[in-house]
């Protein structure tokens, strides 16, 4: 494990929605994370539409990323993803790992941080074989580094090749 750096640390979370007004539930999210104390949204993707993965057969999900500055620990921020998620509606006892969701609030990377605990793994395990994190992660960071492959997002999202979107799953 690498230990976040001290003092304001870059971070990533991608958001996800496909229940109800996935847009309002985006949009409430960056508001919501950009109102909490020692977090500052400081850039926002564009919104991707894709199709679930895992073989659940449900709604297209809209996907974006945003980029804060925080002082948080990796467990804090976490802490606060999933407070914000339950207050869209999330409950995370139903739907199982691949379910529908109201809002899914994902830690993709922390700074240069690389986390092992219970519950929250960073950078995301599957970072670097999905395209709609990829894909908008790129978009507002390309050269972000995955420090667990030493490679930068833009690569990654480069070697998966195939375009994807709300007719193909993005994997």
């Amino acid at each position: 494990m690498t230990p976040a750096p001290s003092g304001p640390n870059i971070a990533y979370i991608g958001l996800g929605s496909n229940v109800g007004e996935r847009a309002d539930h985006l949009r409430a999210a960056v508001a919501a994370l950009a109102a909490e104390a020692d977090i500052t949204v400081t850039a926002v993707s564009g919104v991707l539409e894709t199709m679930p993965v895992g073989g659940i057969e449900q709604p297209p999900f809209l996907n974006a990323v945003v980029e804060v500055e925080t002082t948080r620990s990796p467990r804090a921020l976490l802490d606060a993803c999933q407070r914000i998620e339950r207050e869209r509606g999330r409950d995370r006892r139903t739907g199982g790992r691949w379910g529908p969701r109201t809002l899914d609030l994902d830690i993709l990377l922390f700074g240069s941080a690389i986390v092992r605990e219970p519950g929250l793994t960073i950078p995301h395990p599957r970072l670097p074989e999905r395209r709609f994190v990829l894909g908008p992660l790129t978009e507002i960071a390309p050269k972000a580094v995955h420090p667990g492959l030493g490679r930068s997002v833009e690569s990654l999202f480069e070697a998966l090749g195939v375009e994807c979107g709300p007719e193909e799953p993005c994997s």
